[in-house]
């Protein structure tokens, strides 16, 4: 069994920027995984940090079981997410557990440093899979198979600067807006909090138009997620490529 791990920063993180590709490996046979570092509980400004965190648990839980994935349990507080030891065993041991053949997190750079820091921690779990002598937490034996990592656009298609980003894969997800956008919908709590803290005038719509906004950069489909690869270094092949060779060639465009 192929197996793919989302890991983004917050519940919600994945709906915005990776679940059309998740879809899509699913069609194509893959086992989905998904997982937030942070428990969300810093997205609010109607109830305190225990009771926010239940409830986007329960979001998340929902929206990773409405596409079949297995959902993973998040390990820290928003803004928390450190590159640190300790956050770093706990993923790694899950990479173990998971052995994905692709791994889906953000941009390098991005507009937070939640996803600059959970790229970083997902890329190195991934990278320390097959060293024995690198103990994870809890413990699990190191695994050899090889994984390819991608990386999703930044979050508002720009970096920190404000200059844009274009993807050097995209994954047409044309079809698949509506599932999306009630992956979205799962995340009650977030319509105020976004709509307060980043002027979204609703988060279902910020969702379709950051997707057709990739859509017209790919030159072919109306909505797409975008996507770059990680250096095959330690990962993989040189000319391994998963989302494009196990993808049916209709649903992908190479820049």
């Amino acid at each position: 069994m192929k197996r793919v791990i989302a890991v983004a920063a917050h519940p919600d993180d994945i709906e915005f920027l990776m679940a059309g590709t998740l879809m899509r490996l699913g069609e194509a046979g893959y086992e989905l995984h998904y997982m937030n570092l942070a428990n969300g509980c810093c997205g609010t400004t109607q109830y305190d940090g225990p009771t926010i965190a239940r409830m986007r648990r329960d979001e998340a839980r929902r929206a990773a079981e409405s596409i079949g994935a297995v959902y993973h349990e998040s390990l820290c507080n928003d803004l928390e997410i450190f590159y640190d030891r300790a956050t770093l065993l706990r993923l790694a041991s899950v990479m173990r557990q998971v052995e994905p053949r692709i791994v889906l997190t953000h941009s390098p750079v991005d507009y937070m440093e939640d996803h600059t820091n959970t790229c970083r921690l997902a890329v190195t779990a991934a990278f320390s899979r097959g060293m024995p002598n690198f103990p994870v937490d809890p413990p699990r034996p190191a695994v050899s198979a090889p994984v390819t990592v991608y990386h999703a656009q930044p979050y508002s298609n720009r970096d920190p600067l404000r200059r844009e980003v274009r993807p050097e894969l995209y994954v047409d997800v044309s079809d698949r807006i509506e599932d999306k956008t009630r992956m979205l919908a799962l995340h009650e709590s977030q319509k105020l909090w976004l709509d307060q803290s980043q002027g979204h005038d609703s988060y279902l719509q910020t969702l379709r138009d950051l997707d057709a906004e990739v859509g017209r950069m790919s030159g072919r489909f109306t909505y797409a997620e975008g996507w770059r690869r990680h250096l095959h270094l330690g990962f993989c092949g040189p000319d391994d490529d998963p989302l494009r060779t196990d993808l049916d060639a209709r649903l992908v465009q190479v820049s």
